[in-house]
């Protein structure tokens, strides 16, 4: 039996990692699987929580509102040594990008303990974006002992970066683990959202905005843009706003009231996925959103200046448009409204995986050895 300590911080992280550790738990013959919260986003992490019925272990209480990120890292750093010493983990699991993801690894790190990287490789190769997310990984994958990558792309990143080649497996992202597990308890009637949208005859745009590199002229630069949707089109826009007041609070000041735009509070993983479901297309710099979309077959819109994740431009199901609000809005309506001789339906994509990736990553845990 292998002891396994999962940390982790944010909702995203939560999402992701939440069927893995299902998987492990499911197999206690193999595994003694730990998993620790940081309370990155202790607010948004309780959904996740019900949705996927599972709880921590331990929760730790490293926020702090306004706080630097020198400071939650240094909070982080000195948070964790106490769970490392009770629960004396064998690897380490962390997930992509975060400040909790780099602690965790770097800690891991001075006890000498293996760390295991999820959702490995994402390169935008911008050290400042996303901030301070591109460097957290690239950081993380020098830290790291086994690399699962969600894609053949970001594998091909990490062999650049002279990552032994036995180290790095492609198994897909766990965030489509993720989806199709609630797609299916939706489905079945197994797990009710708690927010629900009734349908439209309009079309429905989705829009999420939330990172740093957004914040301020390049965030009133996309909300132009959406005034200008809502006004030249019969469209119906739905935002759910962060919690962060650089995020939720300034969109929700940038949008005049208008019938048919709806801002929200921050959704539950399940109510999201179900809006993301009905929606025409949508809008985001988020990267998990990235993911979901082609799964989903619904066109998305990334407002950033580069992405991690080539492989949705490439598929043309994903568009990286910047923050000129006539590229954003020349790109939505492209998506919106296309061709006569365009495909008509959606069309599912599954270049980010197959549901398989915590059965794969499974696997490869249970056969690892070494540092």
């Amino acid at each position: 039996m292998k002891r396994v300590l999962c940390v982790l911080g944010t909702r995203p992280e939560a999402i992701k990692l939440a069927p893995l550790v299902l998987e492990l738990r499911a197999h206690p013959e193999s595994f003694e699987t730990h998993l620790c919260s940081t309370g990155q986003h202790a607010d948004l992490l309780e959904p996740v929580w019900r949705c996927f019925g599972i709880r921590p272990d331990t929760k730790l209480e490293c926020m702090r509102p306004g706080q630097s990120l020198e400071s939650l890292t240094a909070r982080i750093l000195d948070s964790l040594p106490a769970i490392f010493e009770s629960t004396r983990p064998e690897l380490v699991i962390v997930q992509g990008d975060t400040t909790t993801t780099l602690c965790a690894a770097q800690l891991a790190f001075y006890r000498r303990v293996p760390v295991v990287h999820i959702e490995a490789g994402l390169r935008t190769h911008n050290p400042y974006m996303p901030f301070p997310e591109e460097m957290n990984r690239t950081l993380v994958s020098r830290l790291a002992s086994l690399h699962c990558a969600p894609t053949q792309n970001a594998a091909q990143n990490l062999l650049r970066e002279g990552i032994p080649a036995e180290r790095v497996h492609v198994t897909g992202n766990t965030s489509i683990d993720a989806l199709q597990w609630v797609l299916g308890a939706l489905d079945n009637g197994t797990l009710q959202p708690e927010a629900t949208f009734p349908p439209s005859e309009r079309k429905r745009v989705v829009a999420t905005m939330h990172r740093r590199e957004s914040f301020g002229d390049r965030l009133e630069s996309v909300c132009q843009a959406l005034v200008r949707l809502l006004a030249e089109h019969e469209l119906e826009l739905i935002v759910p706003l962060h919690p962060n007041p650089e995020a939720g609070a300034r969109v929700a000041s940038l949008l005049p009231e208008h019938p048919h735009l709806y801002l929200t509070a921050p959704l539950d993983y399940a109510s999201f996925v179900a809006l993301m479901r009905s929606a025409d297309l949508l809008l985001t710099d988020s990267g998990g959103i990235q993911e979901e979309a082609p799964y989903l077959g619904r066109p998305v819109v990334v407002v950033r200046e580069c992405t991690e994740r080539p492989e949705g431009v490439a598929a043309g199901v994903a568009s990286v448009v910047g923050f000129e609000p006539e590229s954003i809005l020349a790109a939505c309506r492209a998506a919106l409204f296309p061709a006569a001789d365009a495909a008509q339906s959606p069309v599912r994509h599954g270049i980010y995986g197959d549901g398989s990736a915590c059965r794969q990553i499974r696997h490869l845990i249970a056969s690892f050895q070494g540092k």
